[in-house]
């Protein structure tokens, strides 16, 4: 599959107009990821952008001694930033979760295609301000939502998949909860069929209910 053919799907790049697709496109290196692999850690200077084009990566912090999930990016999303215009180092580790698909954009390789598509810095400016606003509108969650809606709408980012390829201890660190509160919140979520627990996945039942 060459790189074209793989980020169709994806929806930042195919809101691009069609010369910036196809420079984006031949400029992008397509990586199978395993799971738990690396793309890049936090503080790396190497910027640039990722593109998932199948599976999830896992966005990690560090906070004190320890790295704590902070989101995820499933297939269709988009994400990164160049230093080129005042940016900084890499402010998140991404790892695959399940095996997954990327295609990444390099900072050198935006600058090439900048210097005759300028409108590219458009483009990643509305991606690095899409980025800001989920991140504001998690947080927000986080601080305005009691612990069982607050799991639910962290579910509910996988509607469209069914599957949440998440175990227990991962939401917890998502949600700001202990192991011990998401595990009976999950069973309260499953008695009213909401939900299905499984092996190291939760299956969503009933959106709706989630959503209420």
């Amino acid at each position: 599959m060459n790189s074209d053919d793989a980020l169709r799907g994806n929806r930042w790049f195919a809101q691009q107009p069609r010369d910036l697709r196809q420079a984006l496109a031949a400029a992008a290196r397509l990586a199978m990821l395993s799971p738990g692999q690396w793309i890049y850690g936090e503080g790396d200077e190497d910027t640039g952008l990722v593109m998932v084009t199948h599976g999830m990566l896992r966005l990690e912090a560090a906070v004190d001694d320890r790295t704590v999930l902070v989101g995820v990016a499933r297939a269709g999303a988009a994400f990164g930033q160049s230093r080129r215009h005042g940016g900084g180092p890499r402010i998140v580790t991404a790892r695959a979760g399940p095996a997954s698909r990327v295609a990444m954009v390099s900072d050198a390789a935006l600058g090439r295609i900048a210097a005759t598509l300028p409108h590219l810095w458009q483009a990643v400016s509305t991606l690095v301000y899409a980025q800001l606003d989920a991140s504001v509108h998690g947080l927000a969650q986080m601080l305005a939502l009691p612990p069982r809606a607050r799991i639910a709408a962290r579910l509910r980012l996988f509607a469209d998949d069914g599957v949440v390829p998440l175990s227990q201890s991962d939401l917890a660190e998502w949600c700001g909860l202990s192991r011990k509160a998401v595990n009976a919140h999950l069973g309260a979520l499953e008695a009213l069929g909401a939900i299905e627990r499984g092996y190291g996945v939760i299956r969503l039942r009933d959106v709706a209910r989630l959503t209420r």
